[in-house]
């Protein structure tokens, strides 16, 4: 399994502002696709998440096989998602 990790920032009207994946990704479109979907997935829990706890960081919101999506959500409702491999929660 190739090992990867993308960051996202959403504004508050759920529109993407920036997006990068970092490590290895594999050549195949799809792959791309998949990892969006899993985030935009992710939204609509950080939405419900958002409004019932106090917490600003959401940890290990969303889980796809070995994949998982963490949230910190600002004052402002700004979304930072992380989407990482499970492989990288080993190396911090």
């Amino acid at each position: 399994m190739a090992s990867t990790a993308c960051f996202m920032i959403v504004s508050r009207n759920d529109i993407p502002i920036y997006e990068a994946e970092v490590g290895s990704v594999p050549k195949k479109e799809d792959a791309a696709h998949q990892h969006q979907f899993i985030l935009h997935a992710a939204l609509d829990i950080v939405q419900d998440l958002a409004w019932t706890t106090s917490a600003m960081f959401l940890k290990a919101i969303d889980r796809f096989n070995d994949l998982v999506v963490s949230v910190y959500v600002t004052a402002g409702h700004i979304l930072y998602l992380f989407f990482f491999n499970l492989i990288y929660c080993s190396l911090f």
